[in-house]
């Protein structure tokens, strides 16, 4: 009997076909096996200590349960009130400096917002509309009076939101490097949420089996020390990249980052609909920023009286870390002049 030749093609396909397999069986083996890791052996219980070292608190939010917040309150005058980012690890140490700056010349708070530092990381939504309320509340029901606010990237967002609910609570807005100025910023995320995806590529994302140790992934150190490190001009300061270990180390630190990650916790053309209905004084300190940028920014200055901005150079979106006293001039001197 004759032997049956196999045609070149077919071979050639096959081998391909072969070679996805097992590239495909590696690549299980390798999320099965970091899975496995992430469960058994990766402490998501390290031990987490205060962002600031001042008085921490709590109060039960109606709109976001137990909100913690940092608070010195032996100055005199109006409050300032410190408000984070949003990131996969984001806490209230981000604002240490200005806190350390200001305490004793003023009331000074700085919150942890609802997901992330010591407050309630429970698996709920979170939305651009839970942390303007969670904002709103904490002004409303701890501060109790009318507030120079300070806001950092994303947080920027959820201030002025705030402010614009509870226009009372807000003496002044302050924004370090506010997201939504980008010529891009009505797009990317934007359309993703407008089209409903968000919310399916967080619920891929999330899902039970392997949204820890994707998670996991991101927070490692390596990863948190190549985004942190788009943040400084000069070198990291390394107490920063273990805090931001540590408190993403947390059960539930998961949840919130999560969303954001996914595009969940952007605005809708947050400029037109959140920034341009500020009535309060508000300021932007800005420079450059590997995440964002701020090319609106003139035409919003220019057309709203109540707008102004500072650029401190060189910074990278953190000037309050490697520019402290240039930014805390720019805020002595806007606030002075209003």
């Amino acid at each position: 009997m004759a032997k049956k030749v196999i045609p070149l093609s077919l071979r050639v396909v096959g081998g391909i076909w072969s070679g996805i397999n097992s590239v495909m069986r590696s690549g299980l083996l390798l999320a099965a096996g970091w899975i496995t890791f992430s469960t058994f052996y990766i402490n998501h219980k390290v031990k987490l200590a205060p962002a600031i070292p001042a008085d921490r608190l709590e109060f039960d939010s109606r709109a976001a349960g137990k909100l913690s917040y940092y608070a010195d309150r032996k100055g005199k005058g109006r409050p300032l009130v410190l408000i984070h980012s949003v990131n996969a690890a984001a806490s209230g140490y981000e604002m240490g400096p200005l806190f350390e700056a200001f305490r004793g010349k003023r009331p000074v708070y700085a919150l942890d917002l609802p997901g992330f530092g010591f407050s309630e990381r429970s698996a709920r939504e979170y939305s651009p509309a839970l942390y303007a309320a969670a904002i709103a509340e904490f002004l409303e029901t701890q501060v109790k009076k009318a507030a120079d606010v300070v806001a950092l990237s994303l947080g920027c967002e959820f201030a002025a939101q705030a402010a614009l609910d509870c226009p009372s609570s807000f003496h002044s807005l302050a924004f370090i490097s506010p997201s939504g100025f980008g010529k891009r910023a009505s797009t990317s995320s934007v359309k993703a949420e407008r089209q409903g995806l968000s919310y399916r590529v967080h619920e891929a994302l999330s899902a039970p089996l392997w949204g820890r140790p994707l998670f996991d992934l991101i927070a490692s150190r390596p990863s948190i020390r190549f985004f942190l490190r788009r943040s400084f001009v000069g070198e990291l300061p390394a107490a920063f990249l273990e805090y931001d270990f540590a408190t993403s180390h947390q059960p539930g630190a998961e949840i919130a980052p999560l969303y954001f990650i996914s595009g969940c916790l952007f605005n809708r053309n947050a400029l037109e609909n959140i920034y341009e209905k500020v009535e309060q004084p508000a300021l932007v300190i800005f420079d450059r920023d590997g995440f964002t940028g701020f090319d609106l920014l003139p035409g919003l200055v220019e057309k709203k009286t109540n707008w102004h901005s500072a650029q401190i150079s060189p910074s990278l979106g953190l000037p309050q870390f490697e520019m402290l006293e240039e930014t805390q001039k720019a805020l002595g001197e806007f606030w002075d002049a209003k």
